[in-house]
């Protein structure tokens, strides 16, 4: 039995004074009567606790801002955009409307069922984060992968700006070559600018380090610029951490849109997202501003001209059908060196375009200047027979011509 109905049966059935019972039950004289009051009135009803809610509140959020607030919710989360209470207020401040803390907003979703709860994420104060201190200051370039409505594979390349985490190009092909990547690179430069350095990772389209020989177009391109070319540990993808979150952002907004028939109309959908990212969507790690407003705020940063300097190798190889091979922004060559010299072990030394063949004794076999527009280097020798020695007269010929 609750105390409420000790109370009311003291008072009412027992016949007690309220102020007797006030001071049996350690309750105020006030209360004793309001309850007794209560249940004369609603029988009892009247003995159920009730809660102490005030009826009214001035601070409580508009009904227009909190249905605002939803729509605003199912909109972006439909398009494939962020959709959390920051980005919800962004808007909302943008159509002039007084928008609540972002804890009210997240009480409001979870009221209305938008919002799952979640285990706590790692504490912020943990981390250890990188962030160039001017736009152009680093960009980070990487490829990753979507399917066409017909389940076609195709690539994606995406390059950001690493303090802006502005997107500079999202390009699309069946398969990316790296005379490809130096050609989005260069659409990129015609836009921004150029970076004061490039990070990417370890991919064959990016550096030819892993191969032991060459330059890759990009490599060729970054060194004639002037621009510090940079490349991530290998397995080690947090190196370029902000290109592969944008991509889950990417992904996330693509899947929100009708199926690409072809590459061209992948393409139309990466420009209009790119549109979106960088001047309709406040970023949590920009202070709630846009990647182009953060872009724009300072002064970008520039190349470095003095690393336009040649680039120096040598390769062993062994002439095979006459020839030898050469790959030069990668592209290989074939440099011709006849068949007189199949099997020979040779060493190849290359200053930019400038190569020098010789044997492994030293004896020089070939020097020229690669043509990188041909893909057989020949020696400049006239096709056909070459002509023989003249034989001795004999004695027959000495007689005839006395």
């Amino acid at each position: 039995m609750s105390v409420n109905r000790l109370v009311v049966t003291a008072v009412v059935v027992e016949g007690r004074s309220k102020s007797e019972v006030a001071r049996a039950y350690g309750l105020s004289r006030r209360w004793v009567h309001e309850l007794v009051r209560r249940y004369l009135q609603e029988g009892d009803a009247a003995l159920t606790p009730r809660s102490r809610r005030p009826a009214t509140n001035p601070a409580r959020t508009p009904d227009t801002v909190e249905q605002r607030i939803v729509e605003l919710r199912k909109s972006l989360t439909d398009q494939g955009l962020d959709a959390g209470a920051a980005t919800i207020a962004w808007h909302l401040e943008r159509e002039h409307l007084d928008p609540p803390s972002h804890s009210t907003i997240w009480r409001i979703l979870t009221r209305r069922g938008f919002v799952t709860p979640q285990p706590r994420k790692r504490p912020k104060s943990s981390l250890v984060r990188f962030e160039a201190d001017q736009p152009n200051e680093r960009w980070q370039a990487d490829i990753t992968h979507w399917p066409l409505a017909d389940g076609t594979d195709v690539e994606i390349c995406n390059i950001i700006d690493d303090h802006s985490r502005l997107a500079v190009a999202a390009a699309c092909l069946p398969v990316f070559k790296a005379a490809d990547i130096a050609e989005v690179f260069a659409h990129a430069y015609q836009h921004y600018g150029l970076p004061a350095s490039v990070l990417t990772d370890n991919g064959a389209v990016f550096t030819a380090n892993y191969r032991g020989h060459g330059q890759t177009c990009l490599e060729k391109q970054c060194a004639t610029l002037g621009i510090r070319l940079h490349h991530g540990r290998a397995y080690h993808p947090q190196t370029q951490g902000k290109v592969e979150r944008f991509h889950q952002t990417e992904k996330r907004w693509l899947a929100r849109q009708p199926p690409a028939a072809d590459p061209a109309a992948l393409q139309t959908q990466l420009d209009a997202f790119r549109v979106a990212y960088n001047h309709n969507r406040p970023h949590r790690a920009l202070a709630r501003r846009t990647p182009h407003e953060a872009y724009t705020a300072r002064p970008a940063a520039a190349p470095t001209p003095s690393l336009t300097q040649p680039h120096y190798r040598l390769r062993h190889d062994k002439v095979n059908s006459g020839s030898i091979t050469l790959r030069h922004n990668s592209r290989l060559h074939h440099i011709g060196l006849g068949a007189a010299h199949n099997g020979t072990t040779v060493l190849v030394l290359v200053a930019d375009l400038h190569i020098r063949v010789i044997t492994t004794d030293g004896n020089l076999l070939r020097e020229l200047t690669l043509d990188p527009t041909r893909d057989y280097q020949p020696r400049g020798v006239k096709p056909g027979p070459k002509p023989r020695d003249k034989p001795a007269p004999t004695k027959h010929d000495v007689a005839r011509h006395l």
